[in-house]
């Protein structure tokens, strides 16, 4: 299955490590939910944890807007463990608290196209997906350039403030702006309700 925006995110099944256990997960388990997939390179290497401990520091805010985070690399499950035991629970209390899942042959990174065969890693790649278990966002990074926790919280709002109004969202958009209502009348007239300047001020207020 290829992944597109708009169609099914593939399926999966893993075993994974999450509040000191090993547990089995597939992405059907999250059903009528929003999913956040974060797949990384390597356990015990230098970007890869200061990403998990970003979003381990605002996976309440992830909780509360009703999305469940899955990391994935291709690590052991025994790896994740020990991973979290000796760097991540050091970052901050309690270390990482979603589930870790191992992906050792790179058949999940492969569904999701973020597998590099020549390193035998699975490279940065995000992917939300929505309630219908559809791919809203997906997005793919090398190995030197950490992820934005806050970008993603931003799009993840953003997606949904369009699931429920139907409305769509301008480039910069945050919660406290109003979207975009598409129709004949706005064709040609975006200029009237957006501006670049709009972006930066809300993006100062931040």
């Amino acid at each position: 299955m290829t992944c597109r925006i708009g169609r099914p995110a593939p399926d999966f099944e893993a075993t994974a490590y999450v509040n000191g256990e090993f547990k089995t997960i597939s992405l059907s388990d999250y059903k009528n939910r929003w999913v956040f997939i974060c797949f990384y390179p390597a356990d015990f290497t230098f970007v890869c944890p200061t990403e998990l401990a970003a979003i381990a520091s605002k996976y309440p805010e992830f909780m509360s807007l009703g999305v469940e985070v899955l990391a994935i690399s291709t690590d052991s499950r025994f790896t994740h463990k020990m991973w979290q035991e000796e760097e991540l629970s050091k970052m901050l209390p309690g270390g990482v608290p979603f589930a870790m899942l191992s992906d050792p042959r790179g058949q999940i990174g492969s569904m999701y196209n973020v597998y590099d065969e020549d390193t035998g890693m699975n490279v940065r790649g995000d992917f939300i997906v929505d309630p219908d278990g559809n791919i809203q966002a997906m997005e793919a990074l090398s190995h030197t350039v950490g992820r934005n926790v806050y970008e993603m919280l931003r799009e993840i709002r953003a997606f949904q403030h369009v699931r429920e109004t139907g409305e769509m969202t301008p480039a910069g958009w945050t919660p406290d702006q109003p979207g975009l209502s598409p129709g004949s009348n706005l064709v040609g007239r975006v200029w009237e309700v957006w501006t670049p300047d709009s972006m930066l001020a809300a993006s100062l207020d931040q």
